[in-house]
């Protein structure tokens, strides 16, 4: 148990890390559905923006507060790009309200991580719950996209 807790603070104190695996997997799951796009219908595309676009925003801006805690501007505008970018990308592989979309949903995300962060004041366990929900949502996301 102390083994993990460990590895746990390791992370913790290297969260740039966490971002790039963050990174890796939300790009991991845009190729998949990049291959399989054209199978995927209207609403679930929609989910899969909103959940893409929303859910890397909130957890990118919560991890950029935790590594810098009084840079809330900066942080939120990136935050909010970013989250716009991403919803945006993963809309675009359906249609264009799915874009729209998704690059609203990345905005609102964006714009409420740094916020939802700094009121966390750096929780380790906030930070591991987040992370959890949030891969076990790219799991869920391409689990459905592959049964549909």
């Amino acid at each position: 148990m102390m083994h993990i807790v460990g590895v746990i603070y390791l992370l913790i104190q290297n969260l740039g890390f966490l971002l790039c695996v963050n990174l890796l997997l939300t790009g991991s799951a845009y190729l998949f559905l990049f291959k399989v796009r054209k199978l995927i219908g209207f609403q679930l595309g929609m989910n899969i923006s909103n959940l893409a676009g929303g859910f890397f925003a909130i957890v990118t801006g919560i991890i950029l507060i935790y590594q810098f805690p009084l840079h809330f501007v900066p942080i939120t505008i990136i935050t909010t790009i970013i989250g716009m970018v991403v919803g945006a990308l993963f809309g675009g592989l359906f249609d264009y309200q799915t874009l729209l979309t998704g690059m609203i949903n990345g905005l609102m995300m964006g714009v409420m991580a740094p916020m939802v962060g700094a009121a966390s004041q750096n929780n380790l366990l906030f930070l591991v719950f987040i992370e959890l929900v949030f891969i076990c949502s790219l799991f869920l996301l391409l689990f459905s996209a592959k049964r549909t």
